[in-house]
């Protein structure tokens, strides 16, 4: 079944007849594959609305209307080759120096913002992600937020509603954890006394993550009684292992969409952790190398024409993932239009390791799509202000966003009727 409004909880019905902007909630799904793909094949040759289709848009053509390309884009002062996706969705600088400390991401941006109308703030996730050491998603003080690389599992926590008993019981689980906290929180501030300064600032974005810990335990008791929706899909089974990568994708794409048909959260991001992935499984031609090993191609044609089937194979699953946005009805509108989806990556040459040119490609939500956005490529522009244009289509304030120096030039939003 679609989303209809009547599956919402009295109260929440009540909250949406109060705040009319929220008859079109806004969402945020955005994607990092941590190896990129081969610019040549992906950039266009051309800038603007007529511009030609790059051999790896082309797997994209019939929502050419729907997305935006860009070329010539960076995040100011992000280096440290594999290390940078940790700053994907941050801009964090240095991210592979000693003393490195994250900031705030996207995504969790927006939870802080839009997530207390929903069951799940965010959603964290993954595949063959380097389990508690690779995330896309990290809190305000900059503390990790591990991925979940469990499809089935993330269908469970969505729709499986316990027993009376198991719910009890949760919540009880939920209370003790939140007594714990108070226990931590206590002892710490005892002990920061007796600190130095940088120990301290360590102490500091512990509690930090203390406080967000218990605060979401406390969301996560208010909605624990509260009847889970029905979704319009079965239980996933999870493919057999990291090989199935592809698979592996395909699935997590479609939790995403039945957590935002069913309104279960409206900010997700998801790791394709290719750099920790094997020898993978496509289907026009046998793989032989491990994903990473590949992307140090050297200019050897077998191994670009592996890197070239994997590549197709990432923008085929994007194409069908724009056309499951579109056809689920949201309200209204599609999914789409109520939609952001971020698909990039924090290199731009997995050859070479360099950050910047990242590949980045936004689709749906309010803004102006069809054309592909040319900066410079030697004088990267910087990445952050598509944030700021993303997070003002969505309805929420915000002016800057780490290093950004103002909105996307030539991103235009849409009139909202």
């Amino acid at each position: 079944m679609p989303f209809l409004e009547a599956m919402l909880p009295p109260f929440t019905r009540r909250l949406f007849a109060a705040t009319p902007v929220e008859a079109k909630p806004q969402r945020l799904f955005a994607i990092c594959n941590n190896l990129g793909v081969l610019p040549n094949h992906f950039f266009p040759s051309q800038a603007g609305r007529d511009y030609e289709l790059s051999p790896y848009l082309e797997e994209l053509s019939s929502h050419r209307n729907d997305f935006t390309v860009l070329s010539g884009v960076h995040h100011p002062g992000v280096d440290g080759a594999h290390s940078s996706d940790v700053s994907f969705l941050t801009a964090a600088t240095h991210p592979g120096g000693g003393g490195f400390r994250n900031t705030i991401s996207l995504d969790q941006y927006v939870a802080g913002e839009i997530g207390h109308h929903t069951r799940f703030p965010s959603l964290t996730l993954g595949v063959n992600a380097a389990a508690g050491r690779r995330s896309l998603s990290w809190t305000p003080s900059g503390v990790l937020i591990p991925c979940e690389d469990s499809a089935a599992s993330v269908y469970k926590q969505l729709f499986l509603q316990g027993s009376e008993k198991e719910i009890e019981n949760q919540i009880e689980k939920l209370k003790l954890g939140e007594s714990i906290m108070d226990t931590v929180a206590e002892q710490s501030r005892a002990l920061n006394r007796r600190l130095g300064a940088s120990d301290r600032d360590r102490m500091d974005q512990y509690t930090t993550a203390v406080r967000e810990t218990e605060r979401r335990m406390k969301k996560a008791r208010e909605w624990e009684r509260l009847p889970k929706p029905v979704p319009s899909a079965e239980c996933p089974i999870d493919p057999g292992g990291p090989a199935a990568y592809m698979e592996k994708t395909r699935l997590m794409y479609e939790m995403a969409r039945l957590a935002f048909e069913t309104d279960s959260t409206r900010s997700i991001t998801l790791l394709l952790d290719s750099n920790n992935s094997p020898t993978i499984t496509v289907s026009e031609i046998p793989i032989s190398d491990g994903y990473h090993n590949l992307s140090h191609h050297g200019k050897d044609e077998k191994k670009l024409a592996q890197l070239e089937a994997i590549d197709r194979n990432h923008m085929r699953l994007i194409s069908q993932l724009i056309s499951a946005f579109k056809d689920s009805k949201d309200g209204d509108a599609s999914l789409l239009e109520n939609s952001l989806i971020l698909y990039g990556s924090n290199l731009g040459d997995a050859n070479k390791h360099t950050t910047d040119n990242m590949p980045m490609l936004v689709a749906g939500g309010r803004l102006k799509h069809g054309q592909h956005l040319a900066f410079d490529r030697d004088k990267n522009y910087p990445l952050p202000n598509l944030f700021v244009s993303m997070l003002q289509s969505m309805g929420i304030e915000a002016d800057t966003f780490a290093s950004s120096t103002g909105t996307m030039r030539g991103l235009d939003l849409k009139a909202i009727s």
